[in-house]
């Protein structure tokens, strides 16, 4: 990808940011990249691996995410400041997304007590397995990864694991389906918008149908203006590594 097109995302993700409550279109959008609509469409789904709708939605609620643990806004607000006319239409959004009402996420911090998964109707007839790699990581990170039905992590996965440093992964009996591998790994804060050290990777799409086993490498990298924010309401890394401290002493 050339470094004039990422560039020209970067500043329709800038535009997006600079104040969530307004309406932005597509056109909108797309003047801020400096290209015609359907060329910028077709041009951020490649660079971000989703629509400029479905990231500036993604935008939208991790905004939301940031301000229910560092304001005493209320919900109502709240919705209105990230762009939703129907504090309703957010709640059920946030919900579905992130995994936690709004007030859920505000009680708990902004971390959820467990990674919930979606239960398949059938068992599943596939492994997926593989390795995780990072660039000089720290042992101070944590590594979430799942299983998604779309490259964003949001909703349930139908599997998920949490890893204390890069190595092998394995998820036995995944339904037939297509599914991304997402992968987060940080040392400090989830609710940041731009951290130094969160790494993500996103693999896929995988297709899963019963022949046998995939493997996939998953390389992870620094975290980009471009990379989609994980929405899934995350476990509170900072507790874990002290938790993995305590057992090993």
């Amino acid at each position: 990808m050339h470094n004039s097109t990422e560039k020209a995302v970067e500043r329709a993700i800038d535009t997006m940011r600079i104040d969530m409550s307004q309406q932005l279109t597509v056109d909108d959008m797309a003047r801020a990249a400096m290209f015609s609509k359907f060329h910028f469409t077709r041009v951020f789904q490649r660079v971000t691996g989703v629509s400029p709708g479905r990231f500036l939605s993604a935008m939208r609620l991790q905004a939301a995410k940031r301000l229910l643990v560092t304001t005493s806004l209320n919900v109502t607000d709240i919705s209105m400041q990230v762009g939703y006319n129907s504090v309703g239409t957010f709640s059920t959004r946030f919900s579905k997304s992130v995994g936690l009402s709004p007030t859920e996420f505000r009680r708990t911090g902004g971390y959820a007590p467990r990674i919930p998964t979606s239960a398949p109707p059938t068992p599943g007839r596939t492994r997926i397995a593989g390795g995780i790699s990072a660039p000089a990581i720290s042992d101070r990170h944590t590594i979430f990864l799942g299983l998604f039905p779309q490259p964003i992590p949001e909703g349930a996965p139908i599997r998920c694991a949490v890893l204390p440093e890069p190595g092998t992964f394995r998820f036995d009996d995944v339904p037939d389906g297509t599914w991304y591998l997402l992968c987060h790994a940080m040392a400090g804060d989830a609710l940041a918008l731009e951290q130094d050290d969160i790494m993500c990777a996103t693999v896929g799409p995988i297709h899963s149908d019963g022949k046998g086993d995939v493997l996939r490498n998953v390389p992870l990298k620094r975290v980009s203006k471009a990379d989609p924010p994980v929405l899934l309401a995350l476990l509170d890394t900072r507790k874990a590594a002290l938790d993995r401290l305590a057992a090993s002493a």
